[in-house]
């Protein structure tokens, strides 16, 4: 059963228990014997989105088995405080809006009690009374995410089954310091064409084959199927290429493009200072200039050229130019694996690693830190993953981002559109 169809399943059932008549209540749950009487009730006073309500919920006792039961309500959660809005609001702020556990916590309260930030928004509301505040803690919240975290680890098993994968792939990971100065990477496998994440695990670092090898056998339980990769995109992680080498033999290993870049800067850097070696002020500013406009014009022309002859031809004009053979040289030993991209058997292949999938894990977990150690870290990075993989883009483009698959989820792109299944569904929360 994948994501999609679990959260599905979850869904029915609340709609399913919404509905139950009288009657239906009436059966016992342990015996399924219909001969019951009501047994008393008993009180609730849980918090909701618009306060706290009170309310009464029926108990019934069964003549056959002597065994009592209570009535359970889709909007309640069974033993909680607070209802299941409350609980969906405060873990989908933290997925979608970004925020820390105490801001989600110190905005659910103003809101619920009416207190706190709410009187800085209506100065005239009068001061809720101590009896009528809300008391809801950042502990609850993590709590309700490592929750939701654990449920996440047991849809790992074909998670992703039946949803279409291109085949090209790419790697990023996310370095994290947890407590006591415990350093982890948290490595994830993404679909270069549909945008899906494949659930990351949480390894000891990167420079090993036997974790990347973790990565995708994560990958292949969750529905990755082995024969159909070609491609996987890294930033030139050295256990991944050898993991590469030695098991998956006839796939592709390109570099990102990013990355390549980023490892010229210090190069690139030394030829334009030399270009403007014996010159000063304003003559020397120019001849930077020049010099930097050339080399990262002829750099480009080789990484960016629409065929491998016209790559062949950017290289040897930036290896004739006088300032441009070290980089050449540079250049030389990835060459062949920043033009993968451009082979029949690598369509469709990103170029980049999806290193932006992280930005926004970044921002709500201050790399890791919050989560203290491995496991509820690698709980919120699967958490992340489904998120992102329900999350559809924005439909409006902007000066700088244009989606390729506007409105549209990483699971609508791959053929199984979760429509009203949302990923808060999905975590049965």
């Amino acid at each position: 059963m994948n994501i999609v169809e679990r959260g599905r399943q979850f869904l029915q059932s609340l709609r399913d228990l919404a509905t139950r008549s009288a009657w239906e209540w009436r059966r016992c749950p342990t015996c399924g014997e219909t001969l019951t009487q009501r047994w008393g009730s008993d009180r609730r006073q849980p918090w909701f989105l618009d306060g706290r309500q009170v309310g009464v919920v029926p108990r019934h006792w069964c003549i056959r088995c002597r065994k009592t039961y209570s009535e359970h309500s889709a909007v309640l959660v069974r033993g909680g405080w607070y209802s299941r809005e409350v609980r969906r609001c405060a873990i989908d702020h933290w997925h979608h809006l970004g925020s820390s556990v105490r801001a989600i916590a110190e905005d659910l309260r103003s809101r619920l009690g009416q207190q706190e930030r709410w009187l800085l928004w209506r100065p005239l509301d009068p001061v809720p009374a101590a009896a009528a505040t809300c008391h809801l803690s950042a502990s609850s919240v993590q709590r309700w995410l490592d929750v939701a975290g654990q449920t996440a680890q047991t849809t790992v098993p074909e998670q992703l089954a039946a949803v279409a994968s291109s085949g090209q792939l790419a790697t990023a990971g996310l370095w994290a310091r947890l407590r006591g100065e415990t350093r982890r990477e948290v490595l994830l496998l993404a679909d270069g064409v549909t945008g899906v994440i494949w659930p990351p695990v949480v390894v000891a670092g990167e420079e090993a084959a036997e974790q990347w090898q973790q990565v995708f056998a994560r990958a292949r339980d969750a529905g990755v199927i082995r024969e159909q990769v070609r491609g996987v995109t890294s930033d030139g992680a050295k256990g991944l290429a050898r993991y590469l080498a030695t098991t998956l033999t006839g796939v592709s290993h390109p570099r990102c493009v990013f990355h390549l870049w980023r490892g010229l800067a210090g190069a690139l850097t030394a030829r334009v200072n030399a270009a403007a070696a014996g010159l000063a002020g304003e003559g020397a500013k120019q001849a930077r200039r020049d010099a930097r406009r050339e080399l990262v014009g002829l750099i480009r022309a080789v990484f960016d050229a629409p065929t491998h002859r016209q790559a062949q031809d950017a290289f040897a004009r930036l290896a004739a130019h006088r300032w441009g053979k070290a980089l050449a040289r540079l250049i030389d030993e990835h060459l062949d694996q920043a033009l993968v991209h451009l082979l029949d058997y690598n369509q469709g292949l990103v170029r980049t690693t999806p290193e932006w999938l992280w930005r926004d894990f970044r921002r709500r977990v201050s790399h890791g830190c919050n989560h203290g150690t491995d496991v509820r870290l690698e709980r919120a990075a699967l958490l992340f993953a489904i998120y992102h993989n329900f999350e559809p883009t924005q439909e409006r483009s902007e000066h700088t981002r244009h989606d390729r698959h506007p409105g549209l989820c990483p699971l609508a792109v791959a053929g199984i559109p979760p429509n009203d299944i949302s990923y808060l569904a999905a975590l049965s929360v």
